[in-house]
């Protein structure tokens, strides 16, 4: 009897209001779930990474424009190991700045137009690494650089090719 009594209890009817209105966003949770697995399987199939490459080559393009000046220099760093093993590296980063400040005429440019932004130089990461690459206290003894300068005067230096 006591079973029974269970089963037979009435249920409110806020009770029944809330199961009809749990299952109503439960439906509507998994249409959108439907909707959004949609949009992703159809985003996927889009040609996303066309787009992207055709965005990409002006941008190549304009900096290809800006360059004014290109040279590939082999710059000797042997004087950097007459420094003690910890200030080696450092001093291959200082003569590697001096070194192009020199031969792409940075300081020049500094002289004549001292209206405009100073020229800037600019040493790219794979340079860094490539100093940096066996530590502090054994930099390479020469490395090949392309220094390109562009119509600003600023001047990138970037680790020559096949390096």
């Amino acid at each position: 009897m006591k079973k029974e009594d269970k089963e037979e209890e009435p249920v409110s009817e806020e009770a029944q209001e809330e199961e009809v209105v749990g299952t109503i966003e439960e439906e509507g949770a998994e249409a959108k779930l439907e909707e959004t697995v949609e949009e992703t399987v159809e985003a996927k199939e889009a040609p996303a990474p066309a787009e992207e490459e055709e965005a990409k080559p002006p941008k190549k393009k304009k900096e290809e424009e800006e360059i004014v000046e290109e040279r590939i220099y082999t710059i000797p760093l042997g004087k950097a190991w007459v420094r003690p093993p910890k200030k080696r590296a450092p001093r291959v980063m200082h003569m590697i700045r001096a070194f192009i400040t020199k031969h792409m005429k940075l300081t020049m440019r500094v002289e004549e137009e001292e209206e405009k932004e100073l020229p800037k130089l600019v040493i790219s990461k794979e340079v860094n690494e490539k100093v940096w690459g066996r530590g502090i206290e054994k930099p390479p003894r020469k490395i090949r650089v392309r220094a390109a300068k562009d119509k600003d005067g600023n001047v990138t230096v970037y680790l020559a090719e096949g390096e």
